[in-house]
């Protein structure tokens, strides 16, 4: 590692004078950091997708203790390229179809800029005005985009905030419901509040209820089946319901997903929450991946009787062009999140506040600080427009029904879920798994496709991951990044039969 030039000593301090915030020196690195990373857009499939590092391999590359005296950054970026880069598995490869995506974008890059730049740290309006009205003019702007019912945008008593995650966005109207149910039934009677969701439904939920006090044996998943299309049904929901009541217990809050993580099912909202409000139940409509398809009008229909929940979230850092953080969540009631996550310090007091006309959002999320990640969702929205937007969200749905089609051509393999947005889960076919095993047919060929995908992914050429849905092993093709074209998916279909017929040929 190098090190820059002593300058003049000022003060008997022997070295560099630094300058934080030094303006030309800010343009000469931020001009040098945006080269980099222009480099690496453009060269980022050349990587191995999925990091090929050992456990611990950075340790032994990097000093065991920080410099003393200031580096250049022109050798510490050498030090990003050669040491850190290795250990990245690139979410931003056309080569990625793991997990969600997490979409970048020039735009999501720029206002993610602007807000590092600013450093403001937004808690209240008083705080940084721009940073609170920003967030909610763009917030309805998004909701409206979605169509979301008046009563979720500001102009119609509720209103939207921008949290990190969607576990953040569950954990806080989770809270929320609780309290305002404790308030009814007294604070006393904790134990008796059950969580429901679905056996598809994200963690997420069980981690929100056990930082909430909710007792773990008071955590539903609600089973789910193939013919159902692993969907959360009404029936399910309400018998587990009926035998909790008879128990004594307490029905809490009800999360049904639209798009759930294993393989995007999605769960029917409107009767749903028919049967949640017959108990007085709170429901949080979780979105994440598939909220965004619904600014197209084709998915709408996934979101009718959102309209009789009480709040709904999505992440716009996953399939919105949107870089993390950012999820994008409204409720009915702002005042019940203000009442359970309210604090107001002597030292926070301020004319703003007193005079109720301004959104303090430190009373809608878990922390005091927040940062101002409404003006690169204002970028992505002023930059791309609702119909490029669209566009590029039916780019990917083409793609994976394309990958869906080439799967249909090859007899080997399967589809074993319907797809209902851009995540493909296939997997070969029993029929394919040779005979000699000593186990049932069906654990023979979950082992199998577990080896088909660790052989690709080790190759770095694609990188998927997995589900086990209903007891099945699937292959979740997911497309959605930002650079993924069809000879991309072209590409992975051809990789994927060429180690299938690898391994069959041993099986």
């Amino acid at each position: 590692m190098g090190s820059l030039p002593n300058q003049k000593p000022e003060n008997g301090f022997t070295g560099t004078t630094i300058k934080p915030l030094d303006p030309e020196e800010f343009r000469r690195q931020g001009h040098m950091v945006v080269d980099f990373l222009a480099d690496y857009y453009k060269n980022v499939d050349k990587y191995p997708v999925r990091s090929q590092v050992e456990p611990g391999y950075l340790r032994k590359r990097l000093p065991e203790s920080a410099p003393h005296e200031p580096e250049a950054i022109e050798e510490i970026l050498k030090d990003v390229q050669n040491d850190i880069v290795p250990g990245i598995t690139h979410w931003q490869s056309p080569n990625y179809y793991a997990y969600f995506p997490s979409s970048g974008s020039i735009a999501g890059f720029l206002g993610e800029m602007l807000s590092t730049g600013f450093n403001v740290v937004g808690f209240n309006w008083m705080s940084s005005p721009a940073a609170t009205e920003l967030e909610s003019i763009v917030m309805d702007w998004l909701g409206k985009m979605l169509k979301l019912p008046s009563s979720f945008l500001f102009s119609g008593g509720g209103g939207g905030v921008l949290q990190g995650t969607t576990c953040e966005a569950i954990l806080c109207t989770l809270v929320a419901a609780r309290d305002q149910m404790l308030n009814k039934i007294g604070r006393d009677n904790i134990g008796k509040l059950i969580v429901y969701g679905s056996d598809q439904t994200h963690s997420a939920l069980q981690k929100a209820a056990q930082i909430a006090g909710i007792e773990p044996n008071n955590f539903r998943a609600v089973q789910t089946t193939k013919a159902t299309a692993f969907g959360l049904t009404p029936e399910a929901l309400r018998a587990t319901i009926e035998s909790d009541v008879e128990a004594g217990l307490v029905p809490l809050f009800l999360c049904p997903t639209i798009g759930t993580t294993s393989s995007t099912a999605v769960d029917p909202l409107g009767p749903l929450c028919e049967v949640a409000k017959e108990y007085g139940m709170w429901v949080h409509v979780d979105a994440a991946y598939a909220g965004s398809a619904c600014i197209c009008p084709e998915y709408r229909h996934f979101l009718d009787g959102v309209e009789n929940a009480d709040s709904f979230s999505f992440n716009a850092h996953k399939w919105f062009l949107t870089t993390l953080d950012c999820c994008c969540l409204w409720v009915k009631n702002p005042s019940a999140l203000v009442k359970a996550l309210s604090t107001y310090p002597e030292y926070l007091r301020n004319k703003a506040t007193d005079s109720n006309q301004v959104v303090d959002y430190k009373d809608w999320q878990i922390t005091l600080s927040r940062r101002f990640r409404s003006l690169k969702l204002w970028l992505v929205l002023r930059s791309y427009g609702v119909a490029n937007l669209r566009k590029f969200l039916r780019s990917h749905v083409q793609m994976a029904k394309n990958f869906e089609g080439l799967i249909g051509m090859d007899k080997r393999f399967e589809v074993v879920v319907p797809r209902n947005f851009a995540t493909v889960c296939f997997r070969i076919s029993p029929i394919e798994i040779g005979k000699n095993h000593n186990v049932s047919k069906e654990d023979a060929t979950n082992e199998f496709n577990c080896k088909l995908l660790e052989s690709i992914n080790e190759t770095g050429k694609i990188y998927m991951t997995h589900a086990v849905i209903g007891g099945v092993y699937v292959i979740r093709f997911c497309v959605g990044t930002t650079l993924t074209e069809n000879r991309h998916v072209n590409l992975a279909w051809k990789t994927i039969q060429e180690h299938a017929s690898a391994l069959l040929s041993m099986s």
